[in-house]
């Protein structure tokens, strides 16, 4: 038996597990697959020599988490790299919106699409620096709502500047830029940002997540682990066996053990069972949770009816490629960028997304590249590049804008064709792209939730950002906390609040929230989450 079972060996799992630990907590990880990591691995997918990172590459979250940055994981072996650009959008017009940690490089990006453009960005940069610590403790150190966070990030802007946050965090980019800017590039490296949700150039809230995505940029980079995002795993992993806890691989949860209304632990594929003495943390998505994880008898109808409600993000088509040597970008401010966006001017990120919108796969989509040996010189061969693009589509599809039948059934014809589609976009802004490949690896909807089974048919962030499914409303409406009607059962993923990212703020959240509710004060807490339970989800 153990203190608390933790189901997942994803970061967050990872996370929660090394701080339950830390309090001389015993602790067993169960992962359904071979190895650690849920989306943070690596491995030589493509051809040899060339290390692919499988789901997520760069890392601004994790550099800024207060969570993440208290686990020391330096100590464990972990070491980062950082491209000589964090970013580049260019455009079919020959213009290229540069960021950079160079605070003089990016001002003069933007400055050449407008001359204001270079001093907007600097202020706005400011306004990013007096609310940086307070803002990143509160949307991902604490649980909610984030009381003594929430109080030193209005004292830092004062009651005006307060109202006037309010408003722009509920801001759509485009309306944003707008309001901010005279040029374009700047909407560009905001808007492109934002869609590493499934927010739209239109979507409320938009501007809040592009805006936090580019000054982390601006700020810390978007570094990569040195080697592949598998060694930010292991370092996680490494820390956890000093102290004491223990990973199981191949060793899938079949259910959630409860009785009389409180966790008991984990009843394993094989049929085996694990108890544990205080906690379950649950680092999988809600619905797995709630729909196969725990009986329905053990929770309230209403929640499950609320679950029918689950608005999952858009799904993910990743394709990775060797390469011999570097992407032959025709405007040159991309090649030494890690991460490049092909998506074209604001109105083409528009007319992309409403076609999502539309359940309709689009004719160009907006790429996010990796170049993961700019990033890194460990990850392929001197002279050659590590790289991959992914997009999003439509979690059920039902037309193709591209006009070559692809059905979203994600057979082979499917995924070839859309492959070639990412390629050929490539190619226009790179000719001689093709001609460089060494190999090709594809990672569909189906496959990417095949390696993953969090990721539902490849949604990457455990539910869509939208503002109708964050705080307490997420995962449903709810106390936007780790708590769940189970006692001692605690939600610790992508699908609790804060969301998606690698910042390790779920299974913080979980880990502090059951280390207090077996504390001194545990009867207190249980009883007033209870009675707040009672009233949420009443028939």
């Amino acid at each position: 038996m153990a203190d608390a079972i933790v189901i997942g060996a994803g970061v967050n799992g990872l996370v929660a597990a090394n701080l339950l630990a830390d309090a001389r907590w015993d602790v067993i990880v169960c992962e359904a697959a071979d190895e650690p990591g849920g989306a943070c691995r690596s491995a030589e997918a493509v051809a040899p020599g060339y290390v692919t990172d499988l789901f997520s590459a760069f890392y601004p979250l994790t550099a800024a988490s207060p969570v993440m940055r208290g686990l020391g994981l330096e100590e464990h072996g972990l070491r980062w790299s950082r491209a000589p650009s964090v970013l580049a959008h260019p455009t079919a017009d020959g213009r290229c919106a540069v960021l950079s940690t160079d605070l003089d490089r990016t001002a003069e990006s933007l400055a050449s699409y407008a001359a204001a453009d270079g001093p907007a960005w600097r202020a706005l940069f400011d306004r990013w620096r007096t609310v940086r610590e307070p803002l990143v403790e509160a949307l991902v150190g604490v649980p909610f709502p984030p009381v003594r966070a929430g109080t030193r990030f209005a004292r830092a802007l004062g009651a005006a500047g307060t109202l006037r946050f309010a408003r722009f965090a509920t801001l759509p980019v485009r309306r944003f830029a707008e309001e901010e800017f005279a040029g374009d590039g700047a909407g560009l490296l905001l808007a492109g940002n934002a869609l590493h949700t499934d927010l739209a150039p239109e979507a409320a809230g938009s501007a809040l997540f592009g805006w936090l995505l580019t000054m982390l940029g601006q700020d810390v980079g978007y570094p990569v682990p040195t080697g592949g995002a598998g060694q930010l795993t292991a370092a996680l992993v490494h820390r956890l066996r000093v102290r004491g806890g223990m990973v199981r691989t191949a060793s899938p949860v079949a259910g959630v053990l409860v009785r009389d209304g409180q966790a008991q632990g984990v009843r394993l594929a094989d049929g085996s069972t694990l108890r544990a003495r205080r906690a379950v943390i649950a680092d999988v998505n809600a619905v797995s949770l709630y729909r196969h994880l725990v009986a329905a008898e053990q929770l309230p109808a209403r929640l499950l009816d609320d679950l029918a409600r689950f608005h999952w993000d858009n799904s993910t088509f990743k394709v990775n490629w060797a390469l011999r040597g570097p992407i032959p970008w025709s405007d040159p401010r991309c090649a030494d960028a890690g991460t490049v966006h092909l998506g074209g001017t604001m109105d083409d990120l528009t007319l992309m997304s409403a076609q999502l919108a539309c359940r309709t796969i689009p004719h160009d989509p907006f790429l996010v590249i990796g170049q993961m040996t700019t990033a890194d010189p460990t990850r392929s061969p001197a002279g050659t590049e590590s790289a991959w693009a992914y997009f999003h589509v439509p979690q059920e599809p039902r037309a193709d804008a591209g006009g070559e039948q692809i059905t979203g059934r994600w057979g082979p014809e499917d995924v070839a064709r859309l492959a070639d589609r990412a390629e050929r976009r490539i190619e226009r802004m790179a000719p001689g792209f093709r001609d460089r490949v060494v190999g090709r690896d594809v990672q569909s909807p189906l496959a990417l939730q095949a390696a993953n089974a969090a990721l539902h048919r490849g949604a990457l962030n455990g539910g869509t950002a939208g503002l109708h499914q964050q705080l307490m409303f997420r995962p449903v409406p709810g106390l936007g906390r780790p708590e769940t009607p189970v006692r001692g059962l605690y939600l610790a993923s992508m699908s609790a609040h804060p969301g998606g990212g690698v910042h390790g703020g779920p299974g913080a959240m979980a880990a502090r929230v059951a280390l207090r509710t077996a504390g001194t004060f545990g009867p207190v807490r249980r009883a007033a989450v209870r009675a707040a339970h009672a009233r949420i989800y009443a028939p």
